[in-house]
């Protein structure tokens, strides 16, 4: 049980630790602002990283993402991964990162439209009319993001020496074999290194030329638009998607949430989907919003609907139940009932291709 800071209301869908609910993040952000900020800056520095982009006057600049870090010497960028050394920013030839085989189908945020999980595409860019059953996805996890979650599912990346066991690009794309279908780029997020993932990447695509090997993201949406035109460009030929994570419509909400602004994360988007007119099946565009209890409810997603459907009504969205982790850890899960709520006010709204991606996390309470 939570309460409020701002309007002292009492509700197990208050994060007691965030102490304030999802009604005033919206509506009253400025009046606590102040206190937000301060809890990040105290959930950041329990893993010894910046509470906040750093900004000196005389340090290096990161252009990466929307977070602009000049980076003092000796100090380290708000993602973690990129350091100042000797006047030049360090952290982009090897990754920091975990790579895995997963069997395909997986449990990815696409795999109901992608040709890993449904055969979308085939022949071009999937080897089967169906489930690729016996084919398998490199899942590369980057150890870093740009965003500060509170509900993050894979928060304990943040434990993870940001120096060891790094991975160069030929490294990881050497672990492409004969029945890798697609590698799929997640976190964390793959923005912080990117320059390393799209090297894999390319490297990859080069060594299979002839075969189906789909690049795909899912990210935040907040790097730099250069970096993003490439990254869509290489799903965008391979047959991959770029999935992004719409966590709030609203700014202060997603402030709230995140740590950071959604301008930059809905810019991206719209850029993606004047690229996804290019290519209608496999989609190139996936979104996918955690319905966060308390926080993203009917109201953000129908927004966020409105949003996507402005741009394409046809973009696949996939909405997530939450299930308790991290600063969030309070909560309940996602009921059924908000789910099925949610997923009627994203189709009210205009779009034409709704999902519930994880039933089985739902609790049937309403």
């Amino acid at each position: 049980m939570g309460q409020c800071i701002a309007c002292s209301d009492d509700s197990p869908l208050i994060a007691a630790a965030l102490g304030v609910c999802g009604r005033c993040a919206r509506e009253r952000f400025p009046s606590v602002r102040d206190h937000l900020s301060a809890f990040h800056y105290q959930a950041r520095d329990a893993f010894d990283l910046p509470v906040r982009p750093p900004d000196a006057a005389a340090g290096v600049a990161c252009r990466g993402c929307a977070n602009a870090c000049r980076i003092p010497p000796g100090e380290r960028g708000y993602c973690g991964s990129r350091e100042n050394v000797a006047g030049g920013l360090r952290g982009a030839a090897r990754g920091a990162l975990t790579w895995y085989h997963d069997p395909l189908p997986t449990n990815c945020v696409a795999d109901w439209v992608c040709p890993g999980g449904s055969g979308a595409g085939f022949p071009r860019f999937a080897h089967r009319d169906g489930p690729e059953t016996g084919y398998r996805n490199l899942a590369v996890f980057y150890e870093s993001c740009t965003f500060d979650c509170l509900f993050c599912q894979n928060w304990h990346f943040r434990n993870a020496d940001p120096n060891a066991g790094r991975t160069s690009a030929e490294e990881l794309a050497d672990h492409v074999d004969e029945r890798t279908s697609c590698v799929c780029f997640f976190g964390g997020d793959p923005t912080p290194q990117l320059p390393h993932a799209l090297r894999a990447a390319r490297r990859a695509l080069a060594t299979r030329d002839w075969e189906i090997l789909r690049i795909c993201w899912e990210t935040n949406g907040a790097m730099d638009p250069v970096l993003l035109y490439e990254m869509a460009r290489l799903s965008l030929i391979s047959g991959g998607c770029v999935k992004f994570d719409l966590k709030a419509s609203d700014e202060g909400l997603h402030l709230a949430l995140t740590g950071a602004s959604n301008r930059r994360t809905l810019e991206n988007f719209a850029r993606v989907a004047r690229l996804a007119e290019a290519r209608s099946e496999p989609p190139l565009l996936v979104a996918s919003t955690l319905l966060v209890p308390g926080y993203v409810d009917e109201e953000e997603v129908r927004a966020i609907a409105r949003f996507i459907a402005s741009l394409d009504a046809a973009i696949p969205y996939s909405l997530l139940a939450f299930h308790p982790a991290f600063a969030m850890a309070d909560l309940p899960p996602t009921s059924r009932g908000h789910a099925l709520a949610c997923k009627a006010a994203a189709e009210e709204a205009g779009l034409s291709r709704v999902h519930i991606g994880n039933p089985h996390v739902l609790s049937d309470a309403y």
